[in-house]
């Protein structure tokens, strides 16, 4: 059985520009996948909202995995926050289903996203989920929360945004996406 791990952020010191925080947000948007998970025959695990990138990661090490999932929002650097949009999808540069994956998940994001052309698929070595975790692992910046029309896109489409993701975990995984 296909299966991906979710980790939404455990970033609660992220504000977001309209109130509430990172974490609140992505996992509402992974509590909206669930159900089309389900639906699709996907088994998932998912990380503890109080743990950590490193228990996250070490979670996800514990199952067989096909996709590691981290959901997360982006912030600006300080002298441009609140000016700059978009959804980037962040992958290990040097893994092939890493970016295959990535580029599944920004061509599905640009379907719903309000600027299609500010989404991509972001090679990296930086990024420490990417980078150890045993399965392939994407990291989706759904859109910036320090810039009032992201923050307020991502507030007013959780739905969307968890089926989105879970019709592009079902792509990822090569399984028939199902409404429940």
């Amino acid at each position: 059985m296909a299966s991906v791990f979710l980790s939404p952020s455990t970033q609660e010191y992220n504000p977001y520009v309209t109130g509430n925080n990172e974490e609140y947000y992505a996992n509402l948007i992974a509590d909206a996948m669930e159900p089309y998970l389900r639906a699709s025959g996907i088994s998932y695990g998912r990380n503890d909202p109080s743990g950590t990138v490193s228990t996250s990661i070490a979670l996800s090490n514990q199952g067989s995995y096909d996709l590691h999932l981290a959901i997360h929002s982006n912030a600006a650097p300080t002298n441009l926050a609140g000016m700059i949009r978009g959804s980037d999808v962040y992958y290990y540069r040097d893994s092939s289903n890493g970016k295959r994956a990535a580029e599944i998940f920004a061509n599905n994001l640009k379907l719903i996203y309000p600027l299609p052309n500010m989404v991509s698929a972001v090679p990296t070595t930086s990024l420490v989920e990417l980078r150890r975790t045993r399965a392939t692992a994407i990291l989706v910046e759904v859109a910036y929360h320090d810039n009032i029309e992201d923050a307020n896109w991502i507030i007013n489409n959780i739905e969307s945004i968890g089926r989105n993701l879970a019709l592009s975990t079902a792509d990822f995984l090569g399984v028939e996406f199902v409404e429940p």
